[in-house]
């Protein structure tokens, strides 16, 4: 199973994506009996290599985010003292 394939929330697979939607649009048995299984496979990776960059870029947002979160807590913590 994957996620909606939408062209704007997977710019990184939108070629893969029109690739496999033309599959199946072009064999509507065949994709029952893995006419489109390769790409579908190519989509996976794709996914998988978008979820990685994804990740750590949300990664570092949420350092900066606890090191922002850090210095306030000292800098209020030095005013309270």
């Amino acid at each position: 199973m994957h996620p909606p394939l939408t062209l704007h929330r997977h710019p990184l697979c939108a070629d893969i994506i029109e690739e496999f939607q033309k599959c199946h649009t072009d064999h509507p048995l065949g994709k029952f009996l893995g006419q489109c299984t390769e790409l579908k496979v190519k989509l996976d990776q794709c996914f998988r290599q978008e979820k990685a960059i994804k990740r750590k870029a949300n990664f570092e947002q949420s350092k900066k985010l606890k090191e922002r979160l850090h210095a306030y807590r000292k800098e209020t913590a030095d005013m309270q003292s």
